[in-house]
């Protein structure tokens, strides 16, 4: 069997990469930096412009027509070059959106705020609108009451990625039975403002829920289809960032002379790297395998998207570390990339569930399989 990417997935994947490089260079970050941004328009328009945020739209309804997998390599370039649009939290909330209406949970001309669904479902695929998912590490943080059909979110959700833009919000809250998924719109006057981050590439917000009315998108399946989808996603912009740090890495390895020799001559600053390059090719491994299992529906997608972020949130950790070995001091410096690389990776880290709590999930997907003395692997 071929486990590599298809000719038309790097072929996707070289145009991803091209065009981050020509909108998105790290003098383009620090000039936002700077000016106090966390968000270019122009990037975001450019990536609406060539459909990425539509990429699993069918093709008959305007859209790429493709996959998860597909959507993996958009989610590794962004990550790659530490893109500061709303990109992962766009597709979500059109996907959650998309899927609630194909399932018949809520119907297309249910309004949400402002618009009808199918509008804003055609606004999130265009680049008309912006998106955000406001997940929680405690089930309860959010809580969901109901009556006559109607919902309200009361309480306040883990520190949300774009919170502060987002036009839509998709909300895990606790409706009494367990972790469902809602949708509310979000006018200006209602968003979070943002919040002082490590992270300059992307902006970072509290959201309050005060009795704020929401809409009911699905239960717990619904939940955990998103949040498969979400530990996917940043599990694939966590590989294209370690990946860079890497090659950043060997690059510095070979340049810097200590002692009339380049530091990659040692030793100890060749196992550095080879360690690096193991981590690296692990997460390429876990996240597309997890891209394909969840994208397919399979039984061990779950599974699956757990095993990803475990794996990618810890060698995320381990590659930022190393690399700051043999970068030495320069490393953390403003004056270097390599810095803005390491604290996006620590919210990634965290974003969606950190290793240990993915541990826990799949401790809670495992046992039953194995109790019933089926393979869990």
């Amino acid at each position: 069997m071929d486990f590599d990417l298809s000719e038309d997935q790097r072929a996707l994947k070289e145009a991803a990469a091209g065009l981050l490089a020509g909108h998105c260079p790290t003098s383009r970050l620090r000039a936002l930096a700077a000016e106090g941004h966390r968000l270019d328009a122009e990037l975001w328009r450019a990536l609406a412009g060539q459909g990425w945020l539509a990429v699993e739209v069918p093709e008959v309804d305007g859209g790429l027509g493709l996959g998860l997998v597909e959507l993996a390599v958009l989610g590794e370039e962004v990550g790659r070059s530490l893109a500061p649009v709303p990109f992962a939290g766009t597709v979500l909330v059109a996907g959650a959106l998309r899927s609630a209406v194909d399932a018949g949970v809520v119907a297309p001309g249910t309004v949400l705020g402002d618009a009808e669904l199918s509008t804003w479902i055609e606004r999130l695929t265009s680049g008309a609108a912006m998106g955000a998912v406001a997940w929680s590490r405690r089930q309860d943080a959010v809580r969901a009451s109901g009556s006559g059909g109607e919902w309200k979110l009361s309480g306040r959700a883990d520190p949300v990625v774009y919170g502060p833009e987002a036009d839509v919000v998709v909300v895990f809250a606790d409706d009494g039975d367990g972790s469902a998924l809602f949708a509310l719109s979000q006018v200006p006057h209602e968003r979070p403002e943002a919040e002082p981050a490590m992270d300059l590439t992307r902006s970072l917000g509290w959201l309050h829920l005060d009795g704020r009315p929401a809409l009911r998108l699905g239960g717990a399946d619904a939940a955990g289809r998103v949040l498969d989808r979400a530990a996917v996603v940043v599990s694939a912009e966590m590989l294209g960032a370690a990946g860079r740090v890497l090659e950043l890495s060997v690059d510095y390895a070979k340049d810097r002379v200590q002692f009339g020799r380049p530091i990659g001559s040692f030793q100890a600053v060749k196992h550095r790297c080879a360690d690096m390059l193991v981590d690296v090719e692990g997460m390429r491994s876990a996240a597309y395998y997890a891209a394909w299992a969840v994208g397919a529906r399979s039984e061990d997608g779950p599974a699956a998207a757990s095993a990803a972020k475990v794996w990618c949130s810890d060698a995320s950790r381990r590659v930022m570390a190393s690399a700051l070995q043999v970068h030495g001091g320069i490393g953390f410096t403003w004056e270097h990339d390599l810095h803005l690389y390491v604290k996006r990776a620590q919210l990634d880290q965290t974003s969606f569930g950190d290793a240990s709590w993915h541990r826990q999930r799949l401790v809670g997907i495992l046992r039953p399989r194995a109790e019933r003395g089926e393979p869990i692997l």
